[in-house]
């Protein structure tokens, strides 16, 4: 099992930290957070990041390593993610891998297209046409280069629609094509792959809002205004596109009010959900689990015995 992992994958609110955090407490494993805006400092109340107390319990890695100034890619997860695999097997170990970023996820096992790093004068442009034309019409035209990206992208998604126009103004190619050329370069081995989510979307939908308004009453527009307040971060940034920070960020820029700015929060994390969900239901050999079921520890639990005893006799043939 040199190579392998648990990876513990689900939407957003289904409960992975404290399944994974239940899991630690009774397995030698240490947790690798898989989520692209747990990577940022400061953070932590509408990412759902784990509280000091928590990760008190059991190592977490790739939580809190950029500030929100910088990027943080992909690739640069790969590569992190693979340092802290291995050095958790040195210890005698074995990585639990825990989010919702299910491109992170795809690219540790799968390897990672060759795309080009962003261009400021394509972007620029991109964004001068945006803001002209409105995202929507810019959306009409990556349907016409790259119709694959434009069926799994919203017309209102400026973001994505921004970046596969832009590879496809640098490479000449449609960004859906270049995803599916890996480089082979994944983590290797036999994972073991556990997805949660609730029964129902429905459920999960009534969750999320609940979820949005403790964080609010947690203190995140308080949060978003300590952000604000640095002077050197704006909402272009990879980090302040992060759901909810975005849509509480125009409410204190003025751009609307609060009641408006957490409807389109809870709306935006819903759409992340079925997005996720995607994702999911193509990962190939994984196993799925109804969330905060009675008996989930136990279910999770009895799979790891079965892979981990697999996994023995497999040695023990080889040898």
């Amino acid at each position: 099992m040199t190579h392998a992992a648990i990876l513990l994958m689900g939407p957003t609110g289904a409960g992975k930290t404290d399944a994974a955090l239940a899991l630690a407490d009774r397995l030698p494993v240490e947790i690798v957070s898989v989520d692209s805006a747990m990577v940022y400092r400061g953070l932590d109340i509408g990412t759902a990041k784990p509280s000091a107390a928590q990760r008190a319990r059991t190592v977490h890695h790739l939580i809190d390593v950029r500030d929100p100034a910088d990027s943080y890619s992909a690739g640069e997860f790969v590569r992190d993610a693979r340092l802290a695999m291995r050095a958790i097997r040195a210890r005698g170990k074995l990585p639990l891998l825990v989010g919702g970023t299910m491109l992170y996820f795809r690219a540790l096992q799968s390897g990672l297209a060759e795309l080009p790093g962003a261009d400021p004068g394509v972007r620029a442009r991109l964004d001068a046409r945006g803001a002209a034309e409105g995202w929507p019409a810019l959306h009409v035209e990556l349907a016409t280069v790259d119709p694959e990206s434009a069926r799994r992208i919203r017309p209102g998604d400026a973001q994505r629609i921004q970046r596969a126009l832009e590879v496809h103004a640098l490479t000449g190619r449609p960004l859906s094509t270049l995803q599916r050329e890996d480089l082979r370069g994944g983590a290797g081995g036999e994972h073991l792959k556990l997805v949660i989510a609730p029964a129902a979307r429905a459920d999960l939908n009534a969750d999320l809002e609940r979820r949005f308004d403790a964080m609010l009453a947690a203190g995140l527009l308080a949060e978003v205004a300590g952000l604000r307040a640095r002077g050197d971060l704006n909402p272009a940034l990879p980090a302040l596109r992060a759901v909810g920070y975005r849509q509480l960020w125009a409410h204190l820029a003025g751009e609307c009010d609060l009641e408006t700015a957490r409807l389109a929060a809870i709306r935006a994390t819903r759409q992340l959900a079925k997005r996720q969900y995607t994702w999911l239901r193509a990962e190939p050999g994984s196993t799925w689990y109804q969330a905060r079921g009675p008996r989930l520890l136990e279910e999770l639990l009895a799979q790891v015995d079965a892979w981990n005893l697999r996994h023995r006799k497999a040695s023990e043939t080889l040898c």
